[in-house]
């Protein structure tokens, strides 16, 4: 069952795999992620920050969607990180219902981008994007750790 989404671009790092794990209870941590995929050297580096009772799977966006909805993922209580806005769009939508929660924890600075939190920069479009899914019944918020206030997209 999928706990939760957390939009993150250093994907699995302490404040995933220490804060957020515990704090959810969750027993598998979920990498969806292209690039991370195909990766040898960066699934290596991604597996040194895991918690030692995690189980973690890396996969790209599509296979993550393939396990998801094939129910293969449903024995496990699930924490999933992608990279971006994008990704965490196209597993939803890729999904159906299945994702209820996103969380927006980090994003870079990028060129056009405009700060939404500590931690957090959208483009325009990524914020629209992130409407979109609140308004189709995703609770969308920016909460970097467990412990901190959860902010909502201003309208």
């Amino acid at each position: 069952m999928i706990e939760f989404l957390r939009i993150d671009h250093r994907l699995l790092h302490g404040q995933v795999a220490v804060s957020w794990f515990n704090e959810l209870d969750v027993n598998t941590i979920l990498v969806a992620n292209d690039s991370v995929a195909g990766d040898d050297f960066r699934k290596s580096a991604i597996r040194l920050a895991k918690p030692e009772q995690a189980k973690l799977v890396m996969k790209s966006i599509d296979d993550s969607i393939s396990a998801i909805n094939s129910g293969a993922t449903d024995k496990y209580k699930l924490l999933i990180v992608v990279e971006s806005v994008a990704d965490a769009e196209k597993l939803i939508k890729g999904t159906g219902d299945k994702i209820t929660l996103l969380n927006v924890g980090g994003t870079k600075q990028r060129e056009g981008t405009k700060n939404y939190s500590k931690a957090v920069n959208l483009t325009d479009l990524e914020v629209d994007q992130l409407k979109a899914l609140s308004k189709s019944g995703v609770d969308v918020f920016i909460q970097q750790v467990p412990n901190e206030k959860k902010m909502i997209l201003p309208e």
